[in-house]
């Protein structure tokens, strides 16, 4: 069986539907976020300003 690298993720925000690279990816308990805003539950209700994006937490 052949392994397989992902190297890229949907972001862990509910609302989010960025897709991120693992080795860019903002790391909070374990799941990957595109940005901080989304990494820390949008405390702020701010977007994470990616294009065509409009989660806000």
């Amino acid at each position: 069986m052949a392994s397989v690298d992902v190297e890229m993720v949907k972001c862990a925000c509910p609302d989010c539907v960025c897709v991120v690279s693992v080795s860019k990816a903002v790391e909070r308990e374990g799941k990957a976020f595109c940005c901080d805003e989304c990494a820390e539950g949008h405390p702020d209700h701010a977007g994470c300003e990616h294009a065509g994006c409009t989660c806000h937490g």
